[in-house]
């Protein structure tokens, strides 16, 4: 049986090249292109391979360029921009086919101590034990499932997402543009904060735009709709383990111009806020005309 987890595992370690140079294989998740949360997962991971371990990321943010091809690999140039007393930090080109498709900025710090505050997990969101996962939820609609988006919907997953707010792609109706998932690890990852922090990463980008087109009633396999991430932008404010359950709290505060705001938090079970990710997308529809 294929453990699906580690393959991403051994993906987002990456092959160095050179000292700051480093390769990454792509993976095709079905839809031609390259997942966002791929790159993202990645080119942490690269830069966090030129960083001493006991530099933490605490902040990540990244613009996509141009659209990834998922039958190439991928290579992670990193730029040791600033390396400080406390913070380091390093720039991350991806290049694909001699061309620049994705940037980042990571910066990372030593572990100290401070003032310490968080806002307050959602009150009322019922726990992971006893949700369907989103694979067991595409399995009872398998027959409503276009053919080229069923092998992929029906997949072995190596991250387990359990929607507390359900939303039908196939058919979206118009819902307020907030929702919460469960995530973790599919299996027990390995005791490094550096790998939970880039699976995070790669997993953050999951169901996060798609609430944005919540309150419009279309999805991104609605015919006419061209959807992409734009940028990316995370804070790691704890520790945490993503092999354990995760609270993916998102929600979307504006649309407008073709594109999406979302935001998101992730809590542990506790109700402890351990990252923030925000992200401005394209959600075009090309099958409608806005002159007027």
């Amino acid at each position: 049986m294929r453990d699906v987890l580690e393959e991403l595992l051994h993906q987002l370690r990456l092959e160095r090249i050179e000292e700051r140079i480093f390769r990454g294989q792509s993976q095709d998740l079905g839809w031609g292109a390259v997942f966002g949360g791929q790159v993202l997962g990645q080119a942490l991971s690269a830069a966090a391979q030129t960083v001493p371990p006991e530099r933490g990321v605490h902040s990540m943010h990244a613009y996509f360029l141009r659209q990834g091809d998922a039958r190439a690999p991928i290579v992670y140039e990193v730029e040791p921009a600033r390396d400080g007393g406390t913070f380091t930090t390093r720039r991350v080109v991806a290049v694909q086919h001699g061309q620049p498709i994705f940037i980042l900025s990571a910066s990372f710090q030593v572990e100290e101590g401070g003032y310490d505050h968080a806002e307050p997990a959602p009150l009322d969101v019922a726990g992971p034990d006893g949700l369907l996962s989103e694979q067991e939820l595409a399995q009872r609609v398998a027959d409503e499932i276009p053919e080229p988006l069923r092998a992929m919907a029906l997949a072995d997953r190596p991250i387990e997402i359990r929607p507390v707010t359900r939303w039908n792609l196939l058919r979206p109706a118009k819902l307020p543009p907030r929702r919460q998932l469960w995530y973790r690890a599919s299996s027990r990852l390995p005791d490094d904060p550096a790998v939970h922090r880039y699976l995070l990463a790669y997993a953050s980008d999951f169901n996060f735009l798609p609430t944005a087109m919540m309150p419009h009633g279309v999805s991104w396999v609605t015919p006419g709709m061209q959807v992409a991430s734009l940028d990316h932008a995370m804070w790691f404010h704890r520790p945490f383990r993503f092999d354990e359950w995760l609270l993916y709290d998102v929600q979307s505060p504006s649309a407008s111009g073709g594109r999406g705001l979302v935001l998101g938090r992730f809590y542990t079970r506790d109700g402890l806020l351990v990252a923030s990710v925000a992200q401005e997308g394209l959600m075009r529809n090309r099958s409608v005309s806005w002159a007027g």
